[in-house]
């Protein structure tokens, strides 16, 4: 059965504290640091707690429920005001007819404002204001907008990330027919008809596709807003580059000035928007109070969207203060093309990695909605996602059956491209699941055979729930150093293992000239790939990375399995260390690690385990240098070692990953599948998981890289003698 992940309904805080404040009216709205909520109530009381995507959001208390209808339906404009077009109409009726429509307009202001109630499928059911005012006012290419469960839940994350005042805004990750570009020129809309004296901006993958979003959207939706929401503008009804909410200069013809007429006094909000051409330096020195970023998983060389917003960032303060949003939005391209700068954007957006000041790296937060959550054709009439095949009649809100769940049609799709790897990414990309699915790249991008990655990826997200993976740590017996290595399992464990040996076989070491040596070495090896210095400046740096690899043996052992995945940089470099000491000694397999960073090396002789660690294998032993026989390991500045690393994972993957001879492969590390899936040879420092997997397929495979004897050819002797026949007798010279 399904289970929906994207949002779920939390007791943050007490029931006491919340009941306490609400009596008072003193929840403001914002960012709430005592209880660690933003509050996006803008009537002094909350109600329940969403958690989306690890955003904790208060929402505000039930009130006011719309109860006529069981669904979300428009209301209708009444007709006696359907015909007043502008502030200036509204003037010429009588006080009388004013006075019977305040209440009506007051109402649809403060809706705007606070947000609304309604029964749907006969629940009371919350939407933002701005979300109202979509559904409601908001013109689009197909009339108005049907209310969708998921953009319920973006508007109220987007209300969130405008409340607080530590965000600069969202970054977006969707799929395709979303109605992002809608959504976001209805909100560009609403903020600009209210703000005075501001600046909204948009920008696109390219500057035609801006203008398009600004001329078929953005003006449109201005352009049908009744009367009462719609400020006195300037310039044409349906400008090209600028919409601007302001005062009309005045015009004196000959008959006013012949009448002496008075031009009166109007009061405008200086407001504007426009769009811009695609490039790193867009809007920069301009201050914004919403910058719309449509297709920014799209931007393609020269255009940078990193570059970009480095930029446009600054436009969005004064200071340390915020003083605008941006809303940015896009399915993500190939990662060549421009997808690898906004999957660095959206990683950044993490709100879980926070600086000191409370903000994200790139200052946004991130929101991913899978797409079952919004497929156009399987949204129900109460616009709730189907995401199972239903056993009873359900209908859309065009009327039309839906006979199966959006998750099967999905599965049907990618079955359906199986044989074709480019185009099932690009599935992937337009319709994700996940948000690796979004991030997928073309096939042709990697260095590796990527289909038989994502074959391997794929088949381990259908086993993800199957155990074949276990989580935790390896310790020392008792906590005694040097006795026997167990592994225990623990959720917060920092090894990954699909396979332990059985006991008979744990903690094999043999000892010979006072050294200690792996019992196992014929059945496995592990590669590392190490760090050395505890911390970093920024905190993050590279992380330790182990793997573990069986070879074939006569030992009840799997063979050609990669079955241990360690990524972690634990608080010391001296646990790191002592963990992957123990891992060796409890499978009893040598390691083959890089010795540019050689702390590890030392470590592992200090403590007397020098044996276990492997010397290079592309050289003989009185070929080492001091320093290689002292502690072993093996350089990753040759070139000949980074290309014979390389081969070797492109070997390991072509035998063992993904669909052969009818089975899947049997490596379940997603990470580093994925790390394969990304491998630059050009830029090896990013992939920890690479480099200490392919060393330990090359300890496996060690005789591969064994050098040729040279073989010192001298010049054959045949022995022939050679003589001097000068004289009457031929003498001997040679012989």
């Amino acid at each position: 059965m399904y289970k929906q992940t994207l949002y779920k309904v939390i007791d943050h805080i007490k029931p006491q504290a919340i009941k306490r404040l609400n009596k008072s009216k003193k929840w403001e709205y914002g960012y709430n640091k005592e209880h660690d909520v933003i509050v996006i109530s803008k009537t002094g009381q909350i109600g329940e707690i969403y958690e989306i995507q690890n955003l904790k959001i208060a929402l505000p208390k039930e009130n006011n429920v719309f109860t006529e209808a069981d669904s979300w339906q428009t209301h209708e404009y009444p007709k006696a005001l359907k015909n007043i077009k502008t502030i200036f109409d509204w003037k010429q009726y009588s006080d009388d007819f004013k006075e019977k429509w305040y209440v009506y307009i007051d109402r649809e202001f403060a809706r705007r404002h606070e947000g609304y109630w309604f029964n749907n499928k006969g629940k009371a059911t919350y939407i933002t204001g701005t979300h109202y005012m979509y559904l409601q006012w908001s013109k689009i290419d197909v009339g108005q907008a049907d209310f969708r469960e998921a953009n319920r839940l973006f508007y109220i994350f987007w209300e969130a990330c405008k409340a607080d005042k530590r965000c600069y805004g969202m970054c977006y990750l969707k799929n395709r027919r979303s109605g992002f570009s809608f959504m976001a020129s209805g909100e560009t809309v609403n903020l600009a008809t209210i703000s005075s004296d501001a600046r909204y901006g948009v920008l696109s993958k390219s500057g035609s596709d801006a203008k398009k979003m600004f001329t078929d959207k953005i003006v449109p939706i201005s352009v049908n807003y009744p009367f009462f929401f719609k400020p006195i503008q300037d310039g044409m009804d349906r400008p090209k580059t600028e919409l601007a909410y302001r005062v009309p200069a005045s015009r004196f013809t000959r008959r006013k000035i012949d009448n002496n007429e008075q031009l009166e006094e109007l009061e405008g909000l200086d407001t504007t928007i426009d769009w811009k051409n695609t490039g790193d330096n867009s809007y920069d020195g301009e201050k914004l109070k919403l910058l719309v970023h449509d297709e920014s998983g799209k931007w393609e060389r020269p255009d940078n969207i990193l570059n970009n917003w480095r930029v446009t960032k600054t436009c969005l303060r004064l200071g340390s203060r915020i003083i605008g949003k941006c809303m940015m939005g896009s399915t993500s391209n190939a990662l060549d093309k421009g997808g690898r700068n906004y999957k660095k954007l959206y990683d950044d957006s993490n709100v879980t990695r926070r600086n000191r000041n409370g903000q994200t790296s790139s200052g946004l937060y991130s929101l991913f909605i899978p797409m079952e959550w919004n497929y156009e054709g399987y949204i129900d009439s109460y616009g709730l996602p189907v995401f199972e095949t239903p056993t009873e009649k359900k209908k859309g809100p065009d009327g039309f059956s839906i006979e199966i769940g959006v998750i099967e049609h999905w599965e049907n799709e990618v079955d359906g491209l199986k044989n074709d790897p480019d185009a099932l990414n690009e599935l992937y990309r337009q319709f994700p699941r996940t948000e690796k699915h979004a991030f997928r790249d073309e096939t042709k991008q990697s260095l590796f055979n990527l289909t038989k990655i994502y074959e391997q990826i794929d088949y381990n997200e259908d086993l993800k729930h199957s155990n074949v993976v276990t989580q935790g740590n390896f310790q020392w017996e008792d906590g005694i150093k040097d006795t026997s290595v167990m592994f225990v399992p623990s959720n917060q464990g920092r090894f990954y293992v699909s396979w332990v040996p059985n006991e008979s076989q744990q903690n094999r070491v043999i000892v010979k000239n006072g050294g200690k040596f792996p019992g196992n070495e014929h059945m496995g090896a592990f590669g590392c790939d190490s760090y050395d210095i505890s911390g970093t400046v920024d905190g993050r740096g590279s992380k330790g990375s182990l793997h573990g690899l069986t070879k074939f043996s006569m030992e009840d052992a799997p063979p050609n399995l990669l079955f241990l995945e360690y990524i972690a940089r634990p608080q010391t470099a001296e646990i790191f260390f002592e963990d992957v000491l123990m891992a060796c000694i409890f499978y009893g397999m040598p390691i083959l690690a890089e010795n540019n960073k050689p702390r590890l090396l030392y470590h592992f002789k200090r403590r007397g385990y020098r044996g276990y660690s492997m010397n290079r294998p592309d050289k003989t032993t009185h070929k080492l240098s001091v320093t290689e026989k002292e502690i072993g390991g093996i350089p990753n500045s040759s070139e000949d070692i980074k290309q014979a690393h390389a081969a070797a994972i492109e070997a390991y993957i072509e035998m063992f990953i993904g669909y052969n001879n009818e089975q899947y492969g049997t490596m379940y590390f997603q990470r580093t599948l994925e790390d394969w899936a990304a491998f630059d040879i050009n830029n090896r420092t990013k992939h920890d998981a690479s480099i200490s997997s392919g060393l330990a397929i090359m300890a496996c495979n060690k005789n591969k890289y064994r050098p040729v004897a040279e073989v010192i050819k001298e010049p054959v002797n045949l022995n022939f003698s050679k003589y001097d026949n000068r004289g009457n007798e031929s003498k001997i010279i040679n012989r």
